[in-house]
């Protein structure tokens, strides 16, 4: 997918939904080099990487926010198709990467992701905003990352602390923020939606809208790589607590509605 294959539809979709699928958004090259990325983080871990813990012997690792990212991970953000094709389903030319996360899921029956926003543990708001997620394995639309359309236009919910037994579990149990509802609990009341996914789809979706990622099954694997972006419509909306970014320096002075802006962001276009 290239900037000239952004349809009108597309872009209105996302508007809409806060969710897109990008067919084939990464060639060969380009998924190469994100999953070298991907490895380089594996490789070094920062001080966010942890485990999850499940209820099975399985692999739950995630790392985000490394200091070191650009490190390994420049070179293929600067050559990226996504950074056109962002811009384009913005409406807007200005796209600067805000952070990357990691994610690895295998062994036993890895726990599935409960349904947060990104959004609630982050200092930011506004409609250029979005999350790429790229995945190595092919995964079928039950076992993937599952969304609630138009949830970003909605309630900013406190932000699950993953608990076991509890996804609703706020993380800032005295914020004014209202408690997740439990969705899987309600399935049938959400208008919920998945994508079958292959190497080189990318699922792009703003981090306000309620998402959930599916287990993984004992013997499979997942990798998977999130990559967050904002564009020129992004302010900053303070938090309870020691929300992202985590940037020395970064919150000082900052008040909600001032423009999301900072010197240790890759601006990648125009």
């Amino acid at each position: 997918m290239t900037q000239s294959t952004v349809t009108t539809s597309l872009r209105e979709t996302f508007a809409r939904d806060g969710v897109v699928l990008l067919p084939q958004a990464l060639d060969a090259k380009a998924l190469g080099e994100a999953l070298a990325a991907w490895e380089w983080s594996l490789a070094n871990p920062g001080p966010g990487a942890s485990n999850f813990k499940s209820h099975a012997e399985a692999t739950f690792y995630q790392d985000l926010y490394n200091p070191r990212c650009l490190e390994g991970y420049t070179a293929m953000l600067k050559a990226s198709p996504l950074t056109s094709v962002i811009a384009d389903v913005w409406g807007a030319p200005d796209v600067w990467f805000m952070y990357e996360q990691v994610f690895l899921k295998e062994g036993g029956e890895a726990r599935r992701t409960p349904w947060h926003q990104d959004s609630s543990y982050l200092t930011i708001a506004g409609n250029d905003l979005a999350v790429a997620w790229i995945t190595f394995e092919a995964v079928s639309a039950a076992d993937s990352l599952e969304f609630v359309r138009g949830s970003h236009k909605g309630v900013l919910y406190n932000g699950s602390r993953f608990e076991l037994g509890d996804d609703t579990a706020p993380l800032h149990p005295d914020a004014p923020m209202p408690r997740l509802p439990d969705i899987e609990a309600h399935r049938a009341d959400f208008d919920i939606v998945s994508f079958p996914v292959t190497p080189g789809d990318v699922v792009l979706f703003h981090p306000a809208l309620l998402h959930g990622g599916a287990p993984t099954h004992p013997g499979a694997r997942r990798r998977t790589l999130t990559l967050r972006y904002f564009g020129t419509d992004a302010i900053y909306d303070q938090r309870p607590g020691p929300a992202g970014p985590r940037i020395d320096g970064f919150h000082k002075g900052k008040t909600t509605g001032d423009p999301f802006r900072g010197p240790s962001f890759l601006k990648l276009a125009p």
